[in-house]
């Protein structure tokens, strides 16, 4: 890609950010990168993601960056003190596969959420990119007892979520009204007006806390409990996260039953559905590429964590946070990409979890080549700098200005931890993919604009 197609990349973009802003939408970061604390996915943005075609138009066509030039630039880039002593990289030719530069990549460094590269990838190859969570009624063991089944999409849309804004949504989530709506329906021609409700969580298994997790994080916000059965990321009308989320969306249920013309009765209890039990309703959810696009660009911790389970669930794991490593080390073995990945869950909220930058560039350079089509969606979902999603604004300093629009990347933060990977082309038109990491940062703010600006020296090497 010359320099004059890169730059109408980026007036193309400017001109969808402008129309975005006269829309009335607004784009929320939904990573922590904006404050100290791993604050992450909150109310979903309801603004399209901007999947520019070029992407992966041309890898491996232009020529190699001279190493020596680019080695000096980000040597001394890695030298910020506001990075900390524990600070890593990498820049990765995407054709061959080859280091352009290497500064300590074999080390291992939290890397905050961009584990979600690593769960992107695992659920795309696992689950696949068309597949689509369900969220279904069945019948109940009794006459006249029905039973919501929780599918393990935490995209499903509550009685907050209005219609005009789920249509916003990207991808457009499915609803707990329809299916109640639907679930009247079917009962109303059986001729069942009064049923007894129950609800199904055991989709997903073991603890709802994974290891690593702080005990702040769900009070604060960060995430959700984790459970099968969820509707609006397990957020109340006020923003705070429900203690039990598959309870919380039963209830919710039953009301919209109620308002559907349908009794139910007062005790909403859990039960285990009949797996042959007759079924009156489903919704779906947006298919896994589309989920993986929303999880990237914005960060979002339920979703990642979601998928994560998803992943051990299809390998025939067990359905619990231990399946996920296993899940994950499946996948990545498949694909060429395993060393040096270490995770304990899917949002990258654990403390345990460690990635080296040689393992997040090797991911990022898989799921862009051409031989793994099904893995494009790991591409197109990272964030835009300074347009979309948790880079929408950055990029805006004199010494990383010239990133925007060039470079796409997942941002990671936790306390003490600052992360960026994605891809960029050369000047000269070469696909590269990258992974800047440091884990003990004094100076959060600054340590993201020293990222920034290693990014922006790979776009224009």
């Amino acid at each position: 890609m010359v320099r004059r197609e890169r730059w109408m990349v980026v007036a193309t973009l400017a001109l969808l950010q402008i129309f975005v802003v006269l829309a009335g939408t607004y784009v929320i970061a939904h990573d922590a990168d904006r404050t100290p604390a791993p604050v992450a996915s909150p109310k979903p943005t309801p603004v399209p993601l901007v999947t520019a075609g070029p992407v992966l138009a041309a890898a491996g066509d232009g020529a190699l960056p001279a190493k020596g030039t680019l080695a000096t630039r980000l040597t001394a880039a890695m030298g910020d003190p506001a990075l900390g002593g524990s600070v890593a990289g990498i820049v990765l030719d995407v054709s061959t596969g080859t280091p352009i530069f290497d500064g300590r990549s074999g080390t291992p460094i939290t890397p905050a959420s961009t584990t979600k590269v690593v769960t992107a990838m695992t659920v795309l190859a696992t689950v696949g990119p068309d597949a689509r969570l369900a969220t279904r009624v069945v019948r109940g063991s009794t006459s006249g007892s029905i039973v919501l089944v929780g599918g393990g999409d935490p995209t499903l849309a509550g009685p907050a979520t209005s219609a005009a804004e789920q249509k916003e949504i990207y991808p457009r989530p499915a609803s707990l009204a329809r299916l109640a709506s639907s679930t009247a329906g079917a009962l109303k021609a059986a001729k069942i007006t009064s049923v007894d409700l129950s609800y199904d969580t055991s989709l997903f298994t073991g603890p709802r806390t994974a290891p690593g997790w702080k005990p702040t994080y769900i009070p604060e916000g960060s995430v959700a409990p984790v459970a099968a059965l969820m509707m609006d990321e397990g957020r109340a009308r006020n923003g705070a996260r429900y203690p039990d989320p598959a309870r919380a969306t039963a209830d919710a249920f039953a009301t919209l039953l109620r308002k559907n013309g349908i009794k139910v009765g007062k005790e909403v209890g859990s039960a285990k559905a009949a797996p042959t039990a007759p079924e009156l309703a489903r919704v779906e959810s947006g298919p896994i590429y589309a989920l993986v696009e929303r999880m990237l660009t914005h960060s979002d911790n339920d979703l990642a964590e979601a998928l994560a389970r998803q992943s051990a669930i299809k390998a025939g794991l067990p359905h619990t946070f231990e399946g996920v490593p296993a899940a994950v080390r499946r996948a990545l073995t498949r694909l060429g990409a395993a060393d040096g990945v270490e995770v304990h869950d899917g949002s990258g909220l654990s403390t345990k979890n460690r990635i080296t930058p040689t393992a997040l560039a090797r991911i990022l350079a898989v799921a862009a080549s051409p031989a793994h089509p099904e893995l494009h969606s790991l591409i197109s979902g990272l964030p835009v700098a300074g347009f979309t999603g948790t880079l929408h604004n950055r990029y805006a300093k004199s010494d990383s200005k010239a990133g925007a629009g060039l470079v796409r990347a997942k941002t990671g933060t936790l306390n003490g931890v600052n992360t960026l990977a994605g891809i960029a082309y050369t000047t000269d038109g070469r696909l590269l993919t990258f992974a800047f990491m440091a884990d003990q940062v004094a100076n959060p703010p600054e340590a993201i604009a020293a990222l920034d600006k290693m990014a922006t020296i790979v776009s224009q090497s």
